[in-house]
């Protein structure tokens, strides 16, 4: 790996300088690995991708963690896991220190086993309504939760301690956590379309507490959420995989996952995102999981796979990351907070260097991501999703008879969706004569709160940013123009937005009303008096805009 670009003494440094006192920036802000291989038995939609391929991957897989120490977690669907060749290779993995759990994919032996009449076109159907709990009613959701729960004890003599799937609905992880007392969950990352499935606008990377209405959507009180932590997956890029699709209906994939050239399978790529992981001044903690479904092969796999995992054995030699299974990783976040946490990914290094940078801040009430241009020249709020524990999810006792489900938050800023290609929406900077440069990162109110000074190139001036749990503060020093917040969308863009008045932006989505108040400062609707797209603008109060997002 290439020499990294802030030295670790320098972060601790930092650290102190932030009122960390004396502890480590590993102390301050852990970087957590997870390497979870989620196994399928079976892969009807490629005749060459037989079971004996599926084993063997899962076989290579291990052979690469054992050649390197390294633990691991893998994930079984049902069919796998009563198959006795996984069953002796998973025995010897967990001798070793592994981790085995559940993959929530639903399969025809798991339906048989409870009692009901498999639905599918295969013995494992990927289309939502057979694929995922959500295609089964409550009752059944628990049947099968049972079922599963009582093999794997008779298999492995105690029950799982995590769960993972592309996504688990609330009624079924509540399950998992009330009956079975499970200490970790993980789902897929953000994304739209991808195999029917979308998820969008949720906490974006890390670990959150899901609402009892609705597992995607982060709870904000201890007696709304369900007590298991909800990871997000695949190791998304923070710049460009939001806005891959932007003017289609499927996105393409720039993530960890080792199987993709342009991702995970590029060691450069791999150099550059495992560079931000580590070196930058991330909020709160970072996490991301490496690993791959066996569907994919060991031949698509193995180049990137073994790259991965060897920077990790020299990341881990440093310092510089634990590596954890998921269940581990669930029982640490849950002796460190009883409520979602704050956190942040920060990323200053463009790895198609095309000088963009960007933050993702995200707690329990809503997330927001800064996407700066042109080396800081131009900034923008690409993204504002706000949360609340009581948007209950259609599927939450409803089954789904559809091969695609939908899960999302409540949108403020989209720069994806009410984006088209030459058209990209969200809430911009707009300052006479300022002429920005390189963002700086620090942390505030004892490590909860992201703040960010955004100077001018000439240091004459300068921005302050600060985001909170509760508010966006933003603020103008020294010799700074006229300036304003702009909303704008692609032309058609289908909004929620119900009134704009001086000091709020109301909305209703899937039947909720919500707003963002902005009580330092002034909202103009400019709907109907601007160009197509232009939505609202706020303008600041002295030199300062505050933004209440509830």
């Amino acid at each position: 790996m290439r020499s990294f670009r802030i030295t670790t003494f320098a972060v601790a440094m930092l650290c102190i300088v932030q009122g960390c006192g004396q502890k480590s920036v590993e102390t301050r802000s852990p970087r957590i690995v997870n390497i979870i291989n989620f196994v399928r038995y079976t892969e009807p939609r490629v005749d060459a991708i037989t079971e004996e391929v599926l084993y063997q991957t899962v076989v290579s897989q291990a052979e690469d963690l054992r050649s390197k120490n390294l633990k691991g977690t893998y994930l079984l669907q049902y069919d796998a896991l009563i198959d006795t060749s996984f069953q002796k290779l998973m025995k010897e993995e967990i001798a070793r220190g592994c981790e085995v759990g559940a993959w929530w994919e639903i399969t025809q032996p798991h339906v048989e086993a409870a009692g009901y009449t498999w639905r599918g076109r295969y013995p494992w159907d990927w289309h939502a309504n057979v694929d995922f709990s959500i295609g089964y009613t409550p009752q059944e959701r628990e049947k099968l939760v049972d079922v599963y729960m009582e093999k794997f004890k008779e298999i492995f003599g105690e029950y799982p301690k995590s769960v993972g799937s592309w996504f688990i609905d609330a009624l079924t992880l509540a399950c998992f956590n009330d009956k079975y007392g499970i200490d970790a969950s993980c789902i897929c990352r953000d994304q739209v379309g991808t195999d029917g499935y979308t998820l969008w606008g949720g906490y974006w990377n890390g670990g959150y507490y899901p609402s009892r209405q609705n597992a995607y959507m982060p709870a904000q009180t201890v007696e709304g959420g369900i007590p298991v932590p909800v990871f997000r997956m695949l190791g998304s890029d923070p710049i460009y995989q939001y806005e891959a699709g932007v003017g289609g209906v499927v996105q393409s994939v720039a993530t960890l996952e080792p199987v993709y050239l342009e991702g995970g399978g590029n060691p450069v790529w791999i150099d550059w995102f495992f560079n931000m992981f580590t070196e930058e001044p991330h909020l709160g903690f970072n996490y991301v999981q490496v690993g791959q479904e066996n569907s994919f092969t060991w031949g698509a796999m193995a180049k990137g796979f073994v790259t991965q995992t060897q920077d990790l054995v020299e990341l881990q030699a440093q310092g510089k990351v634990r590596i954890e299974t998921l269940a581990e990783t669930g029982r640490w976040f849950k002796e460190q907070y009883s409520l979602t946490p704050p956190t942040s990914v920060i990323t200053t290094e463009d790895n198609r260097n095309e000088g963009r940078k960007t933050l993702w801040f995200n707690c329990r009430n809503y997330r927001v991501n800064l996407l700066w241009e042109g080396n800081g020249a131009s900034l923008k709020f690409r993204d504002v999703h706000l949360f609340d524990e009581n948007l209950r999810s259609e599927y939450l006792e409803k089954t789904d008879t559809l091969p695609v489900f939908r899960y999302e938050t409540l949108p403020i800023v989209d720069g994806c969706l009410w984006s088209s290609i030459g058209c990209m929406a969200g809430l911009h900077f707009d300052a006479t004569g300022f002429n920005g440069g390189a963002p700086e990162f620090s942390w505030g109110e004892g490590g909860r709160r992201q703040d960010i000074t955004w100077p001018s190139v000439d240091g004459a001036s300068r921005f302050l940013i600060r985001l909170s749990e509760d508010r966006i503060e933003i603020e103008s020093k020294g010799k700074v123009g006229d300036w304003s917040l702009g909303m704008s969308v692609s032309p058609g863009a289908g909004l929620p937005f119900t009134a704009i008045t001086e000091d709020a932006v109301a909305a209703s989505f899937q039947g909720m009303d919500y707003r963002i108040s902005v009580p330092c400062g002034h909202v103009e609707d400019l709907r109907s008096v601007e160009s197509p797209g232009a939505v609202f603008r706020i303008i600041p109060e002295k030199g300062k805009i505050v933004i209440l997002p509830r």
